[in-house]
Parts: C-alpha cells; sequence; structure tokens
C-alpha cells in the first residue's frame, strides 16, 4: 500500500520503483511511531556474520554465537536505483533456517568493512526471520 500510494502521488512508474533499505539503531521498544516514508521490520536475525551497532555495519560474529539480533530496519520504496559503492552485501532474508526459494522473501543491503563482498557470500551470510 505504501508504494502504490507514494507513487502515485509523486507520479513514479512502477516498474522503476525499487525497495531500499536504512538501518537503524533502534530495539523495537524504541519505536513509537511509524516512519513518514515506508516500515519498520524487526525480529531478524543474522546467520553466518555478527552486527556491529555503533558502526552499523557486518563483523566477524563473536565465538559460539550462531545467530544475531539486528536492530530495526526501515524498508522503504524510491524512484532510483541505489549506488553500490563496493562496502554493501546484498544479504537474503529467508523465513526459515532451511534455506530455499520456497523461503526466500527479499535481499536487504547491509554495509561491511570487508574488501570485498565475496567474504560474506562464501560464508553464506543471510536474515533469518525464525530461527527454530
Amino acid at each position: 500500500k505504501a508504494v502504490v500510494s507514494t507513487q502515485s502521488t509523486g507520479g513514479w512508474a512502477l516498474d522503476q520503483v525499487v525497495l531500499n533499505n536504512e538501518m537503524t539503531k533502534y530495539t523495537k521498544d524504541d519505536i513509537t511511531s511509524p516512519p513518514p516514508e515506508g516500515g519498520f521490520v524487526h525480529g531478524l536475525y543474522l546467520d553466518g556474520a555478527g552486527w556491529d551497532r555503533r558502526n552499523s555495519r557486518l563483523v566477524e560474529p563473536p565465538p559460539k554465537v550462531l545467530f544475531t539480533p539486528l536492530p530495526v530496519v526501515r524498508i522503504f520504496a524510491e524512484n532510483t536505483t541505489p549506488v553500490n559503492d563496493g562496502k554493501v552485501y546484498e544479504c537474503p532474508i529467508y523465513k526459515k533456517p532451511r534455506r530455499t526459494d520456497l523461503t526466500y522473501i527479499a535481499s536487504v543491503n547491509l554495509r561491511h568493512g570487508a574488501v570485498n563482498e565475496e567474504k560474506w557470500v562464501m560464508r553464506g551470510v543471510a536474515l533469518l526471520c525464525d530461527i527454530k
């Protein structure tokens, strides 16, 4: 609904609209009202990486930690394609730990400090909605 109302008021062509995301430093309890555009998503877990809350980026996971909770993500529509400066990993989101095309939801862009995103691709880093 948000994408349709935004594109209809702004004169956007729906086939040129892409979803983008912004990583916040908020927890679910910090959010008191919806964002002006898009929506907040919470309850995602990183599999295969850790999360640096201070710098909002992927890091090495702590020892013996399988899943890292992610802060709230703001997802919104844009009329332009986001620019990848090489420090962004396009991270897939799955419903369950068993990753198949049936459990794939979408992808979000996560910043990282690695030389390139191949490090995270080779590790199979993904976001999960349910870790059971």
